[in-house]
């Protein structure tokens, strides 16, 4: 078997698609075909159900596809390794939290073009559980997500946590007493959260869940901004990081809730592939900024 035998047989089950994989590969469709067949012919078994549309490997195949994929990363880490006098230069592919993108991402950007200027980062943003599959997957080099405190990573991922943030309940000011509520008394009032996905929202459903409570959602939007706007403007009740809360343009029109039976708190953790070569460094810059950024918030919220 061949290394390019492999790469071809990685590229097909990560697009499910011979036409896709050829382009990737910058191959024609047969070439990709005979690379495939000599793999299966050198391992003995058969590799892709070709009844299925689109492709789908058969049992084996999806053991050997992961066996696969881990030599794919660590060829790809040998050969950045053989350049590490030359700058980082390419493309980074980076996935990121949308609060942590509105936050802290701009700061963070500019300090890796003052890195490796000659590094291009590619950025999408999504939800934590997504983007962390796209990083298993290989679609992302690394992502920055907001994950539960005590959330474990996949064995074929590494990752540092950058700190934890508080949350916070908040409401339209003076439209609660203050007192301290429980998560049953806050039920009447409604909730402004991100859509199905969003781990906040997913940690406050387990929290009325346990309390055999369901979600009473009185709407749902993307941004954080847009969403303390409506909490401001008497909607529903929100969650938001305090960090967050201290540099929203609403936080003037929004009162802190303290639940008593509820203190949730989200932890940012940046993660890649377990090869990712001297892309390390440029993502050590990444990790620093966003890890001050938050730090800032939190130190000019305490004084």
């Amino acid at each position: 078997m061949k290394l390019d035998e492999i790469e071809a047989f990685v590229a097909v089950v990560h697009s499910q698609s011979l036409s896709q994989a050829a382009d990737f590969l910058e191959l024609t469709q047969p070439a990709v075909t005979r690379r495939i067949q000599n793999f299966e012919e050198a391992l003995g078994v058969e590799l892709l159900d070709r009844n299925t549309k689109p492709l789908k490997t058969t049992p084996m195949g999806r053991v050997v596809y992961e066996q696969c994929r881990a030599i794919v990363r660590e060829v790809d880490a040998l050969r950045q390794l053989v350049t590490d006098d030359a700058p980082l230069a390419g493309v980074l592919r980076l996935g990121v939290a949308q609060t942590v993108a509105d936050f802290a991402m701009l700061k963070a950007l500019h300090a890796l073009r003052g890195a490796h200027p000659e590094l291009q980062a590619r950025v999408s943003t999504g939800w934590g559980n997504p983007l962390l599959q796209k990083v298993e997957d290989g679609e992302l080099d690394a992502a920055i997500v907001l994950l539960p405190a005590n959330r474990m990573l996949p064995e074929t991922l590494a990752g540092e946590a950058l700190g934890t943030l508080k949350m916070a309940v908040v409401a339209q000011k003076g439209r609660l007493k203050k007192r301290s509520l429980t998560l049953a008394e806050c039920q009447p009032h409604g909730w402004v959260l991100n859509p199905d996905g969003c781990g906040f929202r997913a940690g406050l459903q387990q929290a009325l869940a346990a309390q055999g409570y369901s979600l009473k959602l009185n709407l749902e939007t993307l941004g954080m901004e847009l969403q303390l706007g409506l909490v401001a403007d008497g909607v529903g009740l929100g969650l938001v990081p305090l960090p967050l809360l201290r540099v929203s343009a609403h936080a003037a029109q929004l009162d802190v809730v303290q639940v008593s039976d509820f203190k949730p708190e989200i932890a940012v953790w940046i993660v890649r592939a377990r090869a990712l070569g001297k892309m390390q460094s440029a993502l050590a810059v990444l990790a620093e900024s966003v890890k001050q950024s938050f730090k800032a918030a939190q130190l000019s919220r305490a004084a």
